[in-house]
């Protein structure tokens, strides 16, 4: 008995290994990140089109907040003035069919503007009815649904 259950954990440490090989999900976040005027933050990196709102991937041994949390400090030296508030959770199948964004509401203030670098070539707060030529369709999407208090999309 002892020999079938050792060869069984084998077999599903085996098939842990074999799923993340093959299977790999991945999990991102994003914040409508806004300051005191309800204006939104967003970001356009040097490495992809478009205007963003700030965020990135949730990395091994964070949690999806604290990942936010460093995120908004890096992407554009952003406090949060409470705790975020996750408003939806997203498939992203145009990055890959395993990802998946977690999307949170902060309020924020920024002390200094971000200086642009490699990564991050322009950033500011916008009006959310004046967002940026360039802002991509998932960010005017996510901004919509929360103007509107619509139910979140699935889909990024």
């Amino acid at each position: 008995m002892s020999e079938i259950a050792f060869w069984q954990k084998w077999v599903r440490q085996g098939q842990r290994v074999a799923g993340l090989l093959m299977r790999p999900m991945t999990l991102g976040v994003r914040a409508i990140a806004l300051d005191e005027a309800d204006r939104v933050f967003m970001v356009r990196h040097g490495y992809i089109p478009g205007f963003h709102l700030p965020g990135g991937g949730v990395e091994s041994g964070e949690t999806a907040v604290i990942s936010l949390l460093r995120e908004l400090r890096e992407e554009g030296g952003l406090e949060t003035l409470e705790p975020p508030r996750l408003i939806g959770f997203y498939h992203n199948p145009r990055h890959s069919r395993r990802d998946h964004v977690a999307l949170f509401l902060a309020r924020v203030r920024q002390d200094a503007p971000r200086r642009p670098d490699w990564e991050i070539v322009e950033s500011g707060f916008f009006p959310l009815d004046a967002l940026p030529e360039g802002a991509t369709p998932s960010t005017r999407a996510r901004i919509d649904e929360y103007l509107r208090k619509a139910e979140p999309a699935t889909l990024w």
